[in-house]
């Protein structure tokens, strides 16, 4: 079924949540009335990584309106570590607990089918060539969890693997398994990730786009509900009686089918895409410790940034909260033992050493995380990770406290900013876009 219900939404909108709830509450009851079944609903919301979606909004409201339907929420992890129960809280306040499940990348999926390896060499453009499995959490699968529709929620942005986020990334990576993950971030990291970020139509999107396509009838219908948010404007925030860098929902899109996305994708382009005429210089960015606790997920300032980093240049990262590499233990073995190097070294590893060639989805995070010796990556983290361990991965190492003096991030306006006479370009949330020079882009 290709229908969408909700494509609200333009670069200077600031929808309310009575007005987000109203149109997200009108689409679900259209959507149920649609597929005409009045059987179990699973939502697929992003984890607590992704807090500022509004994903956690909107599966309180789906829950409540759901009521006896509501099956199971199954927070699209992929690679991340289980949350918390002070972060479902704090993520989807009075949703049952007991609804929620956590999936599994290692051992919790099933294959629906393969991409066959010509298909992906020729998706691909060559740069890589294997077949890609189709796997989902194993609840997903028609007469597992018995679901009549699974509800995917989440954020369309700029995103380093699949150029944009969302869609059926959210099933396949969300909720998929690691041979599939594997596969697919080694692909965009082969292909090259300054060619994906921040484009609707990439490889790495074909794979999901196919995998859907040629299996989506092994899956319950999939009804997509996707935001598009920016930071608001001093003015803006003022007008609203907000607080100077909130965040405003620009869009809301909701319906079966890709021209959601496809609608999506192109407002955000617009209003998470920063394209600037000159480099930057010195980039400070500053990672949420409720959202940051590892390099896996505070890299988003490296490839964010990255492309807007003049040569020579400085990446100064504030991580309060780091406290390790790896979301789990594995590939933080893997980060510690290679550590973020040039694409070519990664390629090399990869091809020479067994446990990281099982391990492609670590490999193209190393690739990811490396100025590829352009500019210096300077991480300040807190005391639960030492300056050895920093430097031991290819990283340089700052001072938080004395970063903080220097930067006081309260003060500092979202871009640029002069700090006692310094120029710098301020960053405070790098998940929120992707910022490059236009001749890069």
């Amino acid at each position: 079924m290709d229908k969408t219900y909700i494509a609200a939404g333009g670069a200077d909108k600031d929808i309310s949540d009575q007005e987000l709830e109203d149109l997200f509450t009108d689409a679900l009851s259209k959507a149920l009335s649609d597929i005409n079944d009045s059987g179990r609903v699973i939502i697929l919301p992003p984890d607590v990584t992704r807090f500022h979606s509004r994903a956690g909004f909107f599966t309180e409201i789906a829950a409540r309106r759901l009521s006896d339907r509501l099956g199971a929420v199954l927070p699209a992890l992929g690679t991340h570590m289980a949350m918390n129960d002070t972060e479902l809280t704090r993520m989807f306040g009075s949703t049952p607990k007991e609804k929620f499940l956590v999936h599994d990348w290692r051992n919790g999926i099933t294959e629906l089918g393969r991409l066959e390896a010509d298909w992906v060499e020729k998706a691909s453009q060559g740069a890589v060539r294997y077949d890609w499995p189709v796997q989902v959490n194993k609840v997903l699968r028609k007469g597992a969890g018995d679901f009549s529709l699974a509800l995917s929620i989440g954020q369309v942005v700029p995103h380093e693997v699949a150029g944009m986020a969302n869609h059926a990334k959210n099933i396949f990576v969300g909720t998929g398994g690691k041979e599939a993950i594997d596969k697919s971030h080694f692909a965009g990291a082969a292909f090259g990730m300054e060619k994906i970020m921040g484009r609707a139509d990439t490889p790495v999107r074909a794979l999901f786009d196919e995998g859907f396509k040629r299996f989506q009838n092994e899956l319950p219908p999939v009804l997509w509900a996707l935001t598009v948010i920016s930071a608001r404007s001093e003015s803006e925030a003022a007008r609203a009686g907000k607080e100077r860098g909130s965040l405003a929902v620009r869009g809301l899109f909701i319906g079966f089918g890709r021209e959601c996305f496809e609608k999506a994708a192109v407002l955000s382009q617009d209003v998470n895409v920063n394209l600037m005429d000159e480099p930057v210089n010195k980039a400070v960015v500053y990672l949420e410790p409720e959202e940051y606790r590892t390099t896996w997920l505070g890299n988003k300032a490296v490839y964010r940034t990255r492309m807007v980093i003049a040569d020579g240049g400085e990446l100064l990262i504030m991580a309060p909260a780091l406290e390790r590499f790896g979301e789990d233990q594995g590939i933080d073995s893997l980060i510690r033992k290679h550590g973020y190097r040039p694409a070519k070294e990664i390629l090399a590893k990869a091809a020479a050493d067994e446990e990281l060639g099982n391990n492609l989805s670590a490999a193209a995070h190393l690739i990811h995380g490396s100025s590829e010796n352009r500019f210096t990556v300077r991480y300040c983290p807190g005391d639960k990770i030492t300056r050895k361990e920093i430097e031991s991965v290819g990283f340089e190492w700052g001072d938080l406290q004395e970063a903080k003096r220097h930067y006081d991030v309260s003060k500092l306006s979202s871009g640029w900013n002069d700090v006692n006479g310094e120029r710098i370009f301020f960053v405070p949330n790098p998940a929120l876009g992707l910022w490059a020079e236009k001749r890069r882009f």
